[in-house]
């Protein structure tokens, strides 16, 4: 698969069935992360790779109401970074832009792979820091629940979301968030 393939591949499934996670894996991932761009080389991105089962099922307390799909994931990345692991020039601070583009390699790599890996924003930072042992300087950005696209819709999902597994819920038409040499107001 190409890059372009697997962006066009890229789904943020919630019908997942589980999926074998190996040192092998969670290194593969890293390491397509581990050659993001960034600001100075600075590679602001952490990750914890939570595969245990005791942990995970620990994890389901972290979710949102909403995300119960998540309980079937093989795996869960947290995501942390903070300011001070990257640039700060003058009023521009870099951290979260480093550490998103890092993660979206880690998400590419995980649909070549032929997995799922949806970054969700339904989850408590504050419980994600006690159960994993973060320090509260950390900040934790994103939780990625990776697994296997399933070959049924899991009944646990809403409407809207089972919806959103048979159809790629709709995009911005280009001329919505492109401009041409200046921005103008449309």
């Amino acid at each position: 698969m190409d890059v372009k393939e697997a962006i066009h591949n890229r789904r943020a499934y919630r019908s997942l069935d589980p999926v074998e996670i190996t040192q092998d894996l969670i290194t593969d991932l890293a390491s397509c992360a581990q050659l993001s761009a960034s600001c100075f080389n600075n590679q602001p991105w952490r990750y914890i790779f939570i595969s245990d089962k005791e942990t995970l099922t620990k994890m389901h307390e972290a979710l949102s109401q909403g995300n119960e799909w998540a309980h079937n994931a093989s795996m869960i990345i947290a995501v942390l970074s903070k300011k001070e692991y990257d640039c700060v020039i003058r009023d521009r601070v870099y951290y979260h832009f480093d550490t998103g583009m890092a993660t979206a390699f880690l998400i590419l790599r995980a649909t070549d792979l032929g997995l799922v890996a949806h970054p969700i924003a339904g989850y408590s930072p504050k419980k994600t820091r006690e159960i994993l042992g973060i320090p509260e300087d950390l900040e934790v950005i994103t939780l990625v629940i990776v697994g296997k696209h399933a070959q049924t819709i899991h009944p646990i999902l809403s409407d809207k979301q089972k919806e959103a597994e048979t159809t790629r819920p709709e995009r911005f038409p280009l001329d919505t968030f492109v401009y041409l040499n200046r921005y103008t107001t449309k």
